[in-house]
């Protein structure tokens, strides 16, 4: 039975806190370092894709970084990470959107994807993800996914792994990598998630 993304994660965070989802990080370390390294100004314009409530924006925003773009496919996920955010949530531009079918209205200096790529499983949904993200990154494209020795499998969904070389390939067609690392994730159930980041900078600039 085909499942229906947008209802199985608005249920996930309808019911569940961030210490009962696999995903949570107190402080996305390794996200942040990434960014940093771009070595962009603070008003480099910044989108996570599936940041959910993911705290990543709470530390971009300390950092001083004033364009910001948080893209989920889960109202209430968003919502969560407003009421946390408070006032400051004004500064953030918020998107409820599938990645399937996001038609982004502008471009980005930096596009970050955690554990979002992994959960497209079809070499259709992956061409459509590569495609949109040719169109709508201007510098720099980082990608974090579950790595060969990662799960199979995250919140009862299929996922597909990767390690450097298929990452790379992956994103071959005009994005040059500039550096790869994995990591130990270190979920709220003490178990430990290993995770591929790739960190990418656009080759061609025909956007």
């Amino acid at each position: 039975m085909k499942i229906d993304n947008k209802l199985h994660w608005e249920s996930v965070y309808e019911n569940k806190n961030a210490d009962q989802v696999s995903w949570t990080q107190n402080k996305p370390t390794t996200s942040l370092d990434l960014i940093k390294s771009c070595d962009l100004g603070k008003d480099a314009s910044i989108i996570d894709i599936g940041g959910g409530d993911s705290r990543l924006v709470d530390y971009l925003l300390e950092e001083g970084y004033q364009n910001l773009t948080v893209l989920d496919i889960s109202e209430k996920a968003l919502h969560k990470a407003k009421l946390r955010l408070g006032g400051s949530a004004k500064k953030v531009n918020w998107i409820v959107s599938d990645i399937n079918t996001f038609k982004p209205e502008t471009t980005y200096d930096i596009w970050h994807d955690r554990a979002v790529f992994h959960f497209l499983t079809s070499d259709d949904q992956i061409k459509k993800y590569t495609e949109t993200a040719m169109k709508s990154v201007n510098k720099n494209l980082i990608i974090g996914t579950f790595s060969e020795t990662g799960p199979d499998s995250c919140s009862g969904l299929a996922i597909k792994k990767y390690d450097e070389a298929r990452l790379t390939t992956t994103f071959i067609d005009g994005f040059k990598k500039l550096n790869c690392l994995t990591e130990d994730h270190f979920t709220p159930f003490d178990t430990i998630q290993n995770f591929q980041f790739c960190i990418f900078q656009r080759s061609t600039t025909d956007i």
